[in-house]
């Protein structure tokens, strides 16, 4: 499922509203996968549990990384969401940060609107058509006018948006009406919320990559990629809520790994997805990212005395932070 990958990244939010989810009566709904699946389909529940249990390192948000001479240091595990309960780090979490001399978060441009802002408009093509083509041009009638249709039921007309990348559209249209009310009336998501606390804190604050970086990976993927997500987005908008509720209360218990393949399993086209559309997805946006990560994490690492906040989607899997960690030397144990 194209839509996962895509709601699994940051949402830009693109409208004002002045007032809070609670105050305009927008509340977060949604049902856990792992139960509903659970009861509908135990077999396909099963079958995802058995994926995740395979998945070095899947489960936790918090390790402690440790080698001889180097004062101990900590990776955490972030969700890019500003709800209340994600954005209050377990305790163990928060003991980790206030000892720590050096806070890492994946980038620091995000604190400073104006300089992302003239990062992006240096290079336009990352988020716009800069070609003469629009949205349309990469849409067969019967999806452009599904677009649209959904566009237009949010009060968007499909010309203000045209020449945006169908990726980023499909960000803003991913996430739920509570999620976008909290950000509009500004909601710190854990990042920012980390990185803030650290600033206040006096501590020396790092990111391991620009913003610019991050939008060329997303730009990187074929365009046809971005088209099949968008429209499944807006195939998938029933689930949504589902979805955004089984990523954070998974994320919360630390299973990490067991989020994709549960909403993988729940998903109405199971078993006849993209498989190498997603494939791509992940090589690009999350391997080859995690790489980055590793290599430019290790001299902040030979320092010690660091606390590392990245998505918590980096953390798991062969070629996850905590191996490529525990491959460049440290011994690594889950705390939480």
């Amino acid at each position: 499922m194209l839509a996962i990958g895509l709601a699994a990244g940051s949402a830009k939010a693109e409208a004002e509203t002045g007032q809070s989810a609670e105050a305009a009566g927008i509340v977060c709904t949604g049902e856990n996968l792992t139960k509903k699946l659970g009861a509908s389909n135990p077999e396909a529940m099963a079958k995802a549990r058995a994926e995740a249990a395979e998945v070095p390192n899947g489960k936790g948000r918090l390790w402690k990384l440790e080698k001889p001479g180097v004062a101990p240091s900590w990776l955490f595990g972030t969700m890019h969401v500003t709800d209340p309960r994600v954005v209050t780090m377990p305790e163990a979490a928060r003991d980790a940060f206030d000892t720590a001399g050096t806070v890492v978060i994946e980038t620091i441009d995000i604190l400073d609107p104006a300089k992302a802002q003239a990062a992006l408009m240096s290079r336009p093509e990352l988020t716009m058509f800069t070609d003469g083509n629009t949205l349309v041009s990469f849409l067969d009638d019967e999806d452009a006018q599904l677009v649209e249709e959904e566009l237009a039921r949010r009060g968007i007309p499909l010309a203000l948006v045209s020449r945006m990348k169908p990726w980023m559209i499909a960000g803003m249209l991913a996430m739920p009406a509570c999620e976008l009310a909290r950000k509009n009336e500004g909601a710190p998501f854990l990042d920012i919320k980390i990185a803030g606390d650290a600033k206040a804190a006096g501590k020396t604050l790092l990111g391991l990559e620009s913003i610019g970086e991050q939008m060329t990976a997303m730009a990187d993927l074929p365009i046809e990629f971005h088209v099949r997500g968008l429209v499944e987005t807006i195939r998938l908008a029933d689930l949504m809520p589902d979805i955004m509720a089984t990523m954070t209360e998974l994320y919360l218990d630390g299973d990490i790994a067991l989020i994709m393949p549960t909403i993988m399993a729940a998903g109405p086209e199971a078993g006849e997805g993209d498989t190498d559309g997603y494939a791509q997805f992940e090589e690009r946006i999350v391997l080859t990212r995690n790489r980055l990560m590793a290599e430019r994490a290790a001299p902040i690492l030979a320092n010690g005395n660091a606390f590392i906040a990245v998505g918590a989607l980096h953390l798991p899997g062969e070629e996850g932070l905590v191996s490529l960690l525990r491959d460049a030397g440290y011994t690594i144990s889950k705390v939480r």
